[in-house]
C-alpha cells in the first residue's frame, strides 16, 4: 500500500506548498484511491495533487477525520471537480454539501476489505485503520479523542503498526514503543520529543511524502 501526503503544515518535496491542515492519499491494492481528510483550503489541495500527478477523477471515496475546518475545508472545491463520490463523516459532522453519497459514522465499520474506521470516538474523530501483512496501519486526522483511545479501538482490528498524521498534544509516548512506525504530522506539537525517543522509527511527513508499506 502507498499513503502520499497531499496537504501538510510543511513541505517535504519542493514545488508544493505547505499551509495549516491535513490531506493524504491511500491506495490500497484493488481499491481505488480514497482520499483522507481535504486541508484547509481547497486551491492547496488541488494544486498539490496536480504537482502530485493525482487525478481527482481517479478517487471515489473521500473520508474525513473530523468536521474541524483545517480538514474539511478543501472539501467543497474538491466536490467541484468530482461531486460523484461517497464521503465518510464521523456522526457529529453536517452532511457536507454537493457531494452525492455521505455516509455518517457512529459505529466501527467496514468500508473495503482490509480497510474500516474506528467509528467516531468521543463524538469528534473517526481514524482509518487498513490490516496489512505486517499489522495495522492507522491514519488520524488530530487525534483528538487521545492516541490511547484509538490505539485501543484500532486493536479491533489488529496489531498497530503504522501510526501516521496529526497527533496533537499528545504526549504519552510510551504508547509508541510497540509501533514499528510513526509518522506525526500537521498539529503534533511534541514532534522533537518523539523523534528524540524513537529515532529508529519515526518518520518525517511534509506534503509531498509518499510511504510505501
Amino acid at each position: 500500500m502507498k499513503i502520499t501526503l497531499i496537504y501538510d503544515n510543511y513541505v517535504f518535496k519542493a514545488g508544493l506548498r505547505a499551509d495549516w491542515g491535513f490531506a493524504c492519499l491511500v491506495e490500497v491494492e484493488n481499491v481505488p484511491p480514497i482520499l483522507f481528510d481535504t486541508g484547509a483550503n481547497g486551491s492547496i489541495l488541488l494544486s498539490n495533487m496536480r504537482e502530485l500527478s493525482i487525478d481527482p477523477a481517479a478517487i471515489q471515496e473521500v473520508f474525513i477525520s473530523h468536521s474541524h475546518w483545517d480538514h474539511l475545508g478543501g472539501l467543497p472545491d474538491f466536490l467541484d471537480v468530482k461531486s460523484n463520490v461517497k464521503v465518510y463523516v464521523p456522526a457529529s459532522c453536517s452532511p457536507p454539501p454537493g457531494a452525492e453519497e455521505v455516509i455518517s459514522v457512529s459505529d466501527p465499520i467496514q468500508i473495503h476489505e482490509n480497510i474500516f474506521s474506528t467509528g467516531e470516538l468521543k463524538r469528534v474523530e473517526q481514524s482509518m485503520a487498513i490490516k496489512t501483512k505486517n499489522g495495522v496501519v492507522l491514519i488520524v486526522g488530530c487525534s483528538h479523542p487521545g492516541v490511547g483511545t484509538i490505539l485501543e479501538s484500532a486493536s479491533q482490528f489488529g496489531k498497530v503498526y503504522a501510526l501516521i498524521g496529526g497527533l496533537h498534544g499528545f504526549d504519552d509516548f510510551d504508547l509508541l514503543k510497540d509501533i514499528d512506525l510513526v509518522c506525526p504530522t500537521h498539529c503534533t506539537q511534541h514532534m522533537r520529543e518523539i523523534k528524540s525517543l524513537y529515532p529508529e522509527k519515526c518518520i518525517d511527513g511534509g506534503a509531498g511524502k509518499i510511504i510505501t508499506l
